[in-house]
């Protein structure tokens, strides 16, 4: 990989993706910056690729169903994703490409990987993570590594963010438990989940020896999109204490990771959250991005120790502003441009059950006078869910409204 024109210790990693315009984010649960939308094939965690043609990332697919599966929110005036998730074995990954404009398209998933299956011992303690996107209308999968035996478990924030429903499976079981977030960090993408009614669950080991570069690594993940196996790709580590810059979509700032490990394992779609092992079989490290050339693949993990650290500041209720804990208050509207104008309401919501339609203008959260979209986020994301609030909202006729709702949980920001 020719990385000559950069500068060695910074990657810019665009997304790769049919050009589809995202729905709005339903107001209440928008994260603190603007998520990437990764529009790929399969296995719900997408290769994205930069523009040169010279690096891509991992990240979390968006696969939007057809109408026929729902369609967009009541009242969304913008061009609705289009694409439709097939079968699970009309392709090696699962699932068929997504279709961007034209019926056509999907990431270029690299069937010459030199990956391998997984061994039972690579298999201990890892978990794919299967996440239901509600209003995005979409599904998505990754990979989770069990740090305790009642059932904590890591991964990366762009593996669950989004997400309204999560699904774990053990690998090295088969057995399947409804999951929770715990806490995510979004600005290291690192994510805790708790397992639901776990107990006896086999952990991962975690390297206390430390590394170097030049050290054998093995990567692996739920990169072939595979329910009952993992993928392993062995490399070595080129380096340490790596920052890469991902551009989420054209025209916003790109997401910044910093003290990452490079390692040369051929890391595809899917590994993110899942482990880097020595050559002992410890973790060292967890997969969460990657840049390649023409045709080699470069990965990136964040030290285990760091993962731990943040994971355990979760685990306690750690107070960060860089952390959130639960699921944030959610109105249910989607927004356009930087107004509160409202672009689509979702069903079953909230402001659904209040009246509120597209085209509305909210005024007023609470006390709170609200002008933009951020405002009224932040006004939303001051509450909890199951709080009581007083909204007010202009229709598009110029007639005032106010009702009294009951705020719900959202998806994960």
């Amino acid at each position: 990989m020719d990385e000559s024109p950069r500068d060695p210790h910074t990657e810019n990693l665009a997304r790769y993706g049919a050009p589809v315009p995202p729905p709005p984010f339903p107001t209440g649960s928008a994260p603190r910056r603007r998520r990437p939308r990764l529009l790929a094939a399969g296995t719900a965690l997408a290769v994205v690729a930069a523009a040169t043609g010279a690096g891509f990332a991992l990240g979390r697919l968006d696969d939007h169903p057809s109408t026929s599966a729902g369609g967009p929110p009541a009242g969304y005036s913008g061009q609705p994703p289009q694409g439709q998730e097939g079968p699970q074995d009309a392709n090696p990954f699962g699932g068929t490409p997504f279709a961007g404009p034209g019926g056509s398209g999907g990431a270029p998933f690299d069937s010459s990987s030199s990956s391998t299956p997984a061994t039972d011992d690579q298999l201990t303690g890892l978990v794919r993570i299967a996440s239901t996107l509600k209003y995005e209308g979409g599904k998505a999968a990754g990979t989770g590594m069990i740090l305790t035996s009642t059932g904590e478990v890591t991964t990366n924030h762009h593996v669950v963010e989004g997400s309204t429903r999560l699904r774990v499976t053990v690998m090295s079981t088969g057995t399947s438990y409804a999951a929770t977030v715990v806490g995510t960090d979004a600005k290291d993408d690192v994510a805790v989940l708790q397992l639901q009614n776990a107990s006896g669950l086999q952990t991962v080991t975690t390297d206390t020896d430390g590394i170097a570069t030049g050290d054998a690594v093995t990567a692996v993940g739920d990169a072939g999109g595979d329910t009952s196996t993992f993928s392993a790709a062995v490399g070595k580590i080129l380096a340490q204490d790596q920052t890469i810059t991902t551009r989420s979509e054209p025209g916003h700032p790109g997401e910044k990771l910093s003290g990452l490990i490079k390692i040369s394992s051929d890391v595809m779609s899917g590994d993110s959250g899942g482990a880097t092992y020595d050559d002992q079989g410890e973790v060292v490290g967890m997969t969460t991005a990657a840049s390649s050339g023409t045709s080699d693949v470069i990965g990136y993990a964040i030290p285990i120790a760091k993962v731990l650290s943040i994971a355990g500041d979760l685990e306690n209720g750690t107070q960060n502003t860089r952390y959130e804990y639960g699921s944030p208050a959610f109105l249910g509207l989607g927004l356009s441009g930087s107004g509160a104008r409202v672009a689509a309401v979702y069903p079953g919501t909230p402001a659904a059950r209040a009246g509120v339609t597209a085209g509305d203008t909210v005024t007023r959260i609470g006390t709170t006078r609200v002008h933009t979209g951020s405002q009224l986020r932040a006004a939303v994301q001051a509450f909890s869910p199951g709080d009581t609030v007083r909204i007010a909202w202009t229709d598009a006729g110029g007639t005032s409204h106010i009702a009294s709702v009951t705020l719900m949980s959202g998806p994960v920001a």
